[in-house]
């Protein structure tokens, strides 16, 4: 395939991050390596990528920094208005992206980061094929468990909800569906938002990857010693990260009294899921290590059975194939991205519809993994095999550049036909 000239948008893009950031950055380092790529992003990303790209030049790879006034930076300080302030950048970003396809004639724009649907991308406007995502969002946690929220739980998924109600009332929201040659989406439930705001070409794909270097890294883990079972979930403490179902189930599981559960994070529910391991008589055995540094995080994964994420709406889940890579197996909700991630295979994917059940159900797989050594080998190699052929990064680069082949080869049969 020739080289393309890629335009492609990532508000957050900075070397050496998880998250969004490392999405942004991870994916234009991806394509740089078979195409010109030309990246729009935020000033405040220009010293890490430009310290990285002393020490590993990219010549495929440019980076126009462009932002908001300087007002509206003060404004936004601490990510107060970030939302705002995210919307007001894809206006500049398109403004900036308008004069510069006038000299470099781009062959497609790509919308990258943010990885969310309810936010327009104006690179849309621009007279080239326009790729937006993958984009998420359209997760919700099932009603049934939102009992166990408290207030500020039920008035932030409220607040969601309306946000996102809103979001889909923004004409240009609808234009940037309606404009995509390919908007894809991480879960299904985003699939099926995009199907409504007029998106016509929709495709599942998960956001996340690992790098070959976090690849190789986190396979150096040695399985766990069989004497001492230990389950970990790792996160912030947020009511939707599910942290409760963890703690019943392990609870219920059947399991030696030595067995613990480690809890790798630290947020506003902390307080809540110490008080619920003492109702349910496992404090003792559970352990609450708050935030550590990233290797510290990868020891602890390291020195467990199996990761608990129990979450209840999430477009990622990049720990679960941090987990996966390590060879732990994934014990997770039928929901969101990690249920795109995790396969019969490598893990468990429990049905969320009544809260009990699906506490019982982790339960079960707890045990399982507790007392079937050879099950859990199984497991463990088919989770590392599936991070190598699904989600190296180098995987993901090649499965964006046959895309962009199938959208020009589609655009230019459009073109002939009309």
């Amino acid at each position: 395939m020739t080289t393309l000239k890629i335009l492609a948008s990532a508000y957050a893009c900075r070397p050496g991050k998880g998250s969004e950031p490392g999405i942004g950055w991870n994916l234009v380092r991806e394509l740089a390596k078979e195409h010109q790529v030309w990246v729009l992003t935020r000033e405040n990303n220009r010293p890490a990528i430009e310290a990285e790209l002393d020490a590993h030049p990219i010549p495929t790879l440019q980076f126009i920094y462009c932002d908001l006034p300087g007002w509206m930076q003060r404004l936004n300080r601490g990510q107060r208005l970030v939302q705002i302030h995210y919307y007001g950048w894809q206006i500049v970003a398109y403004l900036t992206a308008r004069k510069l396809h006038a000299e470099i004639d781009f062959s497609l724009a790509h919308h990258i980061t943010y990885v969310k649907y309810w936010s327009p991308s104006f690179l849309s406007l621009l007279p080239i094929p326009f790729i937006w995502g993958p984009v998420g969002g359209g997760e919700f946690a099932p009603k049934p468990f939102q009992v166990d929220f408290g207030w500020r739980g039920r008035l932030y998924e409220l607040s969601r909800d309306i946000a996102r109600w809103a979001s889909e009332l923004d004409p240009f929201v609808r234009m940037t569906a309606r404009r995509s040659r390919i908007a894809q989406a991480t879960t299904e439930d985003t699939a099926k938002r995009l199907r409504l705001l007029g998106a016509e070409a929709v495709q599942v794909q998960s956001q996340l990857g690992l790098s070959e270097a976090e690849i190789t890294q986190l396979m150096q883990h040695r399985p766990p010693s069989r004497e001492d079972i230990r389950f970990i979930s790792i996160g912030r403490l947020l009511h939707w990260k599910g942290f409760h179902l963890g703690l019943r189930a392990f609870a219920q599981a059947d399991l030696p009294k030595q067995a613990e559960y480690w809890i790798v994070g630290e947020g506003p529910e902390r307080k809540r899921l110490e008080a619920l391991a003492e109702t349910l008589g496992i404090a003792e055995r559970v352990r609450f290590w708050g935030n550590l540094p990233r290797p510290n995080v990868l020891e602890k994964l390291g020195d467990c059975l199996a990761l608990i994420h129990p979450s209840l709406h999430e477009s990622g889940g990049l720990v679960c194939l941090e987990a996966m890579a390590a060879g732990r197996p994934v014990i997770c909700l039928d929901l969101g991205g990690p249920a795109l991630q995790v396969t019969e295979e490598t893990g468990f994917k429990v049905a969320a519809d009544v809260p009990e059940q699906a506490v019982q159900r982790l339960a079960v797989a707890i045990a399982r993994l507790a007392q079937d050594a050879d099950l859990w080998t199984e497991m463990s190699q088919a989770g590392q095999l599936r991070v190598n052929q699904m989600f190296h990064w180098r995987i993901k680069g090649k499965l964006f550049t046959q895309l962009y082949k199938n959208v020009l080869e589609q655009a230019c049969l459009t073109e002939s036909i009309h």
